[in-house]
């Protein structure tokens, strides 16, 4: 038979009695998680500024050994297209494809920047985000290419948009509630 334990718990400024198996703090001030949530958001912006840097890098080196007209122009343009998800990336190649059509006449240049692009979203897809979410935003590899696509099912087009974000904020819940537990 389980026993039953008596918990002092501050529930907004003064102090309850529960009667629990153990004892978690049940309520938290809303100022507590307006902090959790923005060092969450917080993060994971730091998270998409990086990958939208190292994204642009990719560009910048690919561009150049494809030797296309204006590549810094293409690739800064890509790194800062890279913060708006699915959408971003794609107007990113635009520039790119038609300046290498128009500066070769052909369209055998232009595909080879279309390969360069299909490279370094794969790279980003399925190494650069997830790593760099794990570092700065603490999310699980696994969890970084897991949610997009369980998302994208379920809410199509907002689901991909949400994730990231929402993968941030439920993992900095985490470890606060992991942190509160080692405390007691």
């Amino acid at each position: 038979m389980d026993e039953e334990v008596t918990c002092k718990v501050d529930t907004g400024g003064k102090f309850s009695k529960i009667w629990s198996t153990d004892c978690i703090q049940i309520t938290m001030s809303l100022g507590e998680h307006a902090r959790i949530t923005g060092d969450a958001l917080k993060n994971w912006a730091v998270a998409q500024a990086q990958d939208s840097l190292a994204v642009g890098c990719l560009w910048l080196l690919g561009l150049y050994l494809l030797k296309v007209p204006w590549a810094p122009l293409w690739a800064i343009l890509g790194a800062v297209l890279q913060i708006v998800p699915h959408i971003g990336p794609v107007l990113s190649l635009l520039g790119p494809v038609l300046a290498a059509w128009i500066h070769w006449g052909s369209l055998q240049h232009s595909l080879y920047v279309l390969m360069l692009y299909a490279g370094i979203v794969i790279v980003d897809g399925f190494l650069l985000q997830p790593y760099i979410m794990k570092r700065t935003a603490r999310v699980p590899i696994w969890a970084s290419i897991l949610a997009p696509i369980v998302l994208g099912i379920l809410i199509p087009f907002w689901g991909v948009l949400i994730a990231a974000p929402l993968l941030a904020v439920i993992y900095a819940y985490k470890e606060h509630q992991a942190k509160s537990t080692a405390q007691l």
